[in-house]
């Protein structure tokens, strides 16, 4: 299986937003694209504590002469908060709830959460959860998000990958990987038809990703 690799785009990201910058503010690093990693409160109260980091899980939004008009990241498979591509398998763990457009109300978005804010969304869960325990007199352990392990972070390290499920070939082709079986010296019918219906999907995932980012489609010299 040979597979080939093309950096994996944010929209309208660039390279201050991809890492969180030493010169941020506590918020804006927060809701910037990066690693797993527990968010530290300013204020010491729960209650002033969720105000907190409701605003930090607040989809990003357009702004016209600063005034909000609509959100920026409302597209499938992308983070709300900084528009990090994520695509969640049905049965991962951490897969975050739909995000809501005001967070704990209102109605639910297209998008995701990517690792980092799925972490935080959970750090605000559990806060939820801890305001309620202090109300009622129960005791309650805070969720500390966690990075992920290197085996997560690289598939190869625990040995080379043998197969994919069917999220692993949308979620890389859409990034830009080119997925191809191995081809025997004697292929069938049947296996061609399979060699090409995989090459053909990891394709049109790559075209449905750069459609969405508003890539045109460059005409034909001669065409009227």
């Amino acid at each position: 299986m040979s597979m080939q690799f093309q950096p994996p785009s944010l929209i309208g990201a660039n390279s201050t937003n991809v890492t969180n910058n030493a010169f941020m503010d506590r918020h804006s690093a927060a809701r910037a694209a990066g690693a797993v990693t527990q968010y530290e409160y300013k204020n010491t109260k729960p209650k002033k504590q969720l105000k907190e980091i409701i605003k930090i899980l607040k989809p990003e939004s357009k702004r016209f002469l600063k005034i909000p008009y609509k959100f920026k990241y409302n597209i499938k498979d992308r983070c709300v908060v900084c528009g990090t591509h994520k695509v969640w398998d049905a049965s991962d763990n951490l897969r975050p709830p739909l995000p809501l457009h005001k967070v704990r109300k209102g109605y639910p978005m297209r998008g995701t959460y990517c690792e980092k804010h799925a972490g935080i969304h959970r750090q605000y869960e559990m806060l939820e959860q801890q305001i309620l325990a202090d109300e009622h007199g129960l005791s309650f352990s805070a969720y500390i998000p966690k990075a992920p392990t290197m085996q997560s972070l690289n598939p190869l390290a625990s040995g080379p990958l043998t197969s994919l499920k069917a999220t692993d070939i949308a979620s890389l082709g859409s990034l830009g990987w080119t997925i191809k079986p191995p081809v025997s010296e004697t292929e069938s019918r049947e296996e061609e038809l399979f060699r090409l219906v995989i090459e053909s999907s990891t394709i049109n995932e790559r075209v449905k990703t750069l459609l969405t980012e508003g890539a045109k489609v460059a005409p034909v010299e001669g065409e009227q």
